[in-house]
């Protein structure tokens, strides 16, 4: 019996109490199964006589009791038990437990998906990096983030649009085609240019391929390289990520905002909800209304439309292609777009707390033989994602990049991150899954076809056996609250902490049979454990973006 199970069993038990009279409920809530901490308390928990006590009219305890009295007669559970003001400890028949694992190889790579979030179209856009460089780390925690979000989000039945937004317009890019120029005519980089080794190669590449460029005017020269160099940088950031695995559905170029009149469709809208005005020639969008600290500029006194008039116009185009939320993954120097963006959400007469969501990354660094990695030798000023991926590989790069929550500063320590130990947590769960598929290879070769033999769960007794089941069963309750919380470090730890359950299980009990001995149904049993696990562990990491091999 999974959890899901045992809460439709729960809720058809509520309902034959209302049916019956002995009961009386308006509504039946959600019912949420857990874990105990302590394995005395059972396999699983519930809260629900607490819950629903004070609409029933009763004390917690008498709904617990009337509800003891219809499970009980379950053949799959072994016993019921009321603890403390209320709660119900279940601890499930063996085979009932048992089961589990079957259910899991039948569910194979859709086990942990669940429909918490189905009918919800979310679009989440991140990275959105200036075209006018290398990722750098800072995009780099982004990329594996943003990216393990959206798988979170997919398991869990949303549909989820990625996005990148391109900021191919504006004072940066032209800045860029400038520094490209001046390498490309032998003059010095501005001081506020780019300095990085990438622009003279930049600047070589464009030359070679188009030596005619270098007969333009300097004016109409600046253009071109700034287009050249836009072009090949923006390709560059694409297969860099291509490489990472992380993928976008839509590439949302700026100048395609303001080309396609979306701009101005933002400001009708805006209009049309009271929140814009005019004040010294300029437009203005009152955003203090829905706590921004100042009103923002949309348009300039001199008629040009201001960065902040495309952020409105980009929130305002996202939900007209029928994003239900929108969320953003910015840097640690954005904190100040928060209230700005919800307050947008506001102004456009959207639900700031449902429609709009802004995460806030904090900073990284690496560590390497004890000492800060500060350069590339690339980008000049900054350690890049291709950096990262040199010196670790994408599996450590993106596991140890979603382990830790984003809202605290992050510190890779190369050493550990590239060593084959425990303390490797990459490592540790990666080690799990070959040493599951070592085991099923080892019985294969043993001719044991435990596919095909009757599998008995009820020969999975043991305590490690049952502490192993318990948490295979949490998977999908973690998929959820990741998904929900958009908190996928949720996963690495679970799997973690499976990787452990599996080790102490192999630890205390024998899987195959030694020479001479017969294969048994305990035989069967622990394979199909074995093999169950090893999914959920592959189902894990797929959600993460790295890999489970086969042999380490």
């Amino acid at each position: 019996m999974t959890p899901e199970e045992l809460s439709k069993t729960i809720k058809e038990s509520l309902e034959s109490l209302v049916a019956s009279q002995k009961l009386d409920l308006p509504e039946i809530p959600e019912i949420k199964i857990e874990r105990p901490k302590s394995k005395d308390h059972g396999d699983f928990a519930s809260n629900i006589a607490l819950m629903v006590s004070k609409s029933a009219g009763k004390n917690p305890r008498e709904v617990a009791q009337l509800l003891v009295d219809v499970l009980s007669k379950n053949p799959g559970l072994k016993k019921v038990d009321i603890a403390g003001p209320g709660f119900l400890n279940f601890t499930l028949d063996s085979a009932s437990l048992g089961e589990l694992a079957k259910s899991i190889l039948e569910q194979a790579d859709k086990y942990g998906h669940t429909k918490t979030l189905n009918n919800e179209t979310i679009n989440i856009e991140f990275i959105s990096a200036n075209p006018t460089g290398p990722l750098h780390l800072g995009h780099t925690r982004w990329a594996a983030v943003g990216d393990a979000i959206a798988r979170v989000l997919a398991a869990s039945g949303a549909k989820v649009v990625r996005e990148f937004y391109i900021n191919d317009r504006g004072a940066q890019l032209d800045k860029f085609g400038i520094s490209i120029c001046a390498v490309a005519n032998n003059e010095a980089i501005p001081e506020d240019g780019y300095h990085g080794a990438y622009v003279k190669d930049l600047a070589a590449e464009i030359v070679k391929e188009r030596p005619e460029i270098l007969k333009l005017s300097k004016d109409k020269q600046e253009i071109e390289f700034r287009e050249e160099g836009y072009k090949r940088q923006l390709k560059q950031q694409q297969n860099v990520l291509d490489g990472f695995r992380t993928h976008f559905d839509v590439w949302y170029s700026e100048r395609s905002l303001h080309s396609s009149g979306a701009v101005e469709k933002g400001l009708a809208l805006l209009k049309k909800h009271g929140h814009v005005f005019e004040h010294e020639g300029a437009t203005w969008l009152k955003t203090t209304d829905f706590g921004d600290d100042k009103d923002r500029v949309l348009i300039k006194a001199d008629g040009e439309y201001t960065y902040f008039a495309s952020d409105t116009a980009y929130y305002v185009d996202k939900r007209s292609r029928g994003n239900d939320v929108n969320i953003y993954l910015l840097g640690a120097d954005h904190h100040g777009y928060v209230n700005r963006l919800r307050a947008v959400a506001a102004c456009a007469g959207d639900d700031p707390d449902k429609n709009v969501e802004v995460l806030i990354g904090q900073l990284v660094k690496m560590l390497k033989n004890g000492q800060e990695v500060r350069l590339s030798k690339r980008a000049g000023n900054i350690i890049t994602l291709e950096d990262l991926v040199d010196e670790v590989g994408v599996d450590a790069a993106r596991y140890t990049l979603t382990r830790y929550p984003v809202d605290t500063p992050l510190t890779l320590e190369i050493d550990l991150l590239t060593s084959h130990t425990n303390d490797n947590p990459v490592f540790y769960v990666q080690y799990a899954h070959a040493r599951i598929a070592a085991v099923i290879r080892s019985a294969q070769e043993k001719g044991i076809d435990w596919q095909k033999n009757k599998f008995n769960p009820a020969a999975l007794v043991t305590e490690q056996e049952a502490e192993l089941l318990g948490a295979l069963s949490e998977f999908p309750r973690i998929v959820s609250s990741a998904a929900q919380l958009r908190q996928p470090h949720r996963v690495a730890r679970y799997l973690e902490e499976l990787a452990t359950a599996y080790h102490s299980f192999y630890s205390a009990c024998r899987v195959l049979p030694l020479v001479g001995e017969p294969v048994t149904d305990e035989t069967i049993a622990r394979l199909v454990l074995c093999a169950a696990t090893k999914q959920v562990v592959k189902n894990g990491l797929d959600l993460l973006g790295v890999s489970a091999p086969e042999k380490m």
